[in-house]
């Protein structure tokens, strides 16, 4: 069934059918009993896969990874859909536009997406507030939100550190753990600040705020498949160093190798972050390369084309403690959370 919507949706601008898809959808679960069935319908709803992280209570390991809902605007929908966790954001502390449209592109002979939304979002202000109603309206949710955030492009990277403390402490109460993004290729000079010295500021001042506070968040780092092995090694030393919570891995690519989509067809798409099944080997890759070196000192999340139960799986046995999906769940629809929990109770966890 959905195939054949996707078929029809994908004959739409991508992102502007994002936001429709996502609007029919919030429609609908305003409507009780219509509510009722999506959540019958798409949650996993056996205590099997639930998992404690962080210090936080994971219903299931499945989560959306940031970007989808950058503006905190689907939270109830996104729960009604099964996840176990949804990571808004990016979050900046001014709003900001992004780059010009379009900016968000299919591949789908490669099951990919290429996108180059540069941060676009609402601004801290805004989404506080969206976060804390949410949170008032709905007392008894049993989702985990973690808050993405990254810098404004107008910040030079010299002073990203205070975007970042600045996210960190206007979103403090209003989610459940922190991922601190430095590794979008859309933002010009952001990756920069995963070298050794500039990451290091970043960090280890969020964690001198956090260890402040009378009960500090998880504070995890989102990195690119783009790194060496060498580099690699240098985030396990600092994660190790400033006590970080987590590692996120991965974000998107800048490669384009090994792709079906014609070469012309990418030209004209031009620059931006690849997601989806052309990142899944390397994403698993590095996901095995840090845990291997990591031996469960630090949680590893895993995101990078994960679009069945099987993918999952994978992650899994390679170490990761929970996964995320984004452009696996464009190709596969509502029911990918279900799909992927069914998998993992059937042959994966309890075997």
């Amino acid at each position: 069934m959905y195939k054949l919507l996707r078929s029809l949706l994908f004959l739409f601008p991508t992102e502007g059918v994002h936001y429709f898809s996502m609007n029919l959808l919030h429609f609908a679960c305003r409507i009780g009993f219509v509510k009722k069935i999506i959540t019958g319908s798409f949650s996993f709803n056996k205590h099997t896969l639930a998992k404690d992280l962080f210090g936080l209570h994971f219903k299931n390991p499945v989560g959306l990874g940031a970007g989808f809902d950058k503006n905190a605007l689907y939270l109830n929908e996104l729960e009604a859909l099964g996840f176990g966790f949804v990571e808004i954001g990016t979050v900046t502390p001014l709003p900001q536009s992004g780059n010009e449209k379009p900016r968000l592109f299919r591949l789908p002979k490669d099951k990919a997406l290429i996108n180059r939304m540069g941060f676009n979002n609402d601004g801290l202000e805004v989404i506080v507030q969206r976060l804390s109603s949410w949170k008032q309206e709905t007392e008894n949710s049993q989702l985990i939100v973690g808050g993405n955030i990254g810098k404004n492009k107008i910040t030079e990277n010299e002073h990203a550190w205070k975007d970042y403390e600045i996210c960190f402490n206007g979103l403090f109460d209003c989610v459940d753990y922190f991922v601190v993004n430095v590794s979008s290729p859309n933002t010009p000079g952001l990756r920069e600040l995963q070298e050794k010295t500039s990451l290091h500021k970043i960090l280890a001042h969020l964690q001198t705020i956090n260890h402040a506070k009378t009960k500090p968040k998880p504070l995890l780092l989102k990195i690119a498949p783009d790194l060496t092995n060498e580099q690699l090694d240098d985030i396990i030393d600092l994660a190790i160093e400033v006590k970080l919570d987590g590692l996120v891995a991965t974000n998107t690519t800048i490669s384009r190798e090994k792709l079906q989509t014609p070469n012309n067809q990418l030209q004209a798409i031009g620059a931006g972050g690849l997601s989806g099944l052309p990142v899944k080997e390397r994403s698993t890759e590095v996901v095995k390369y840090l845990c291997n070196k990591l031996q469960n000192k630090i949680p590893v999340i895993a995101s990078g084309g994960i679009f069945t139960g099987a993918d999952a799986a994978e992650k899994f046995t390679y170490g990761a403690a929970l996964v995320q999906v984004w452009t696996g769940f464009i190709y596969e629809g509502p029911g990918i959370v279900k799909n992927i929990c069914d998998h993992l109770d059937k042959t994966y966890i309890n075997h």
